[in-house]
């Protein structure tokens, strides 16, 4: 199983040379061999936009991905934003 959640690109202003725009997307699969059959694993991947197939891609397992929304709320409330839900 393997199923998108989720995927945009950044909001680096485009046409500077030295930041290329990347993806990112978010998805949920139990096809890891890796990682334990039928283990559900949170999947992020990102990568230069437009370069499919050529970037990282984490498997995070439940508590991982937990700690990575954390540490996103964290950096929402350090710029003065609502993290929300």
């Amino acid at each position: 199983m393997r199923r998108s959640i989720d995927d945009s690109v950044d909001d680096h202003p485009a046409g500077d040379p030295e930041r290329l725009p990347v993806s990112w997307a978010v998805a949920l699969t139990d096809d890891c061999e890796a990682c334990g059959d039928g283990e559900l694993r949170v999947v992020v991947t990102v990568e230069e936009a437009g370069r499919a197939g050529a970037g990282l891609v984490a498997h995070l397992a439940p508590t991982t991905a937990r700690r990575l929304r954390v540490a996103l709320a964290a950096a929402l409330r350090e710029i003065g934003e609502d993290p929300g839900a």
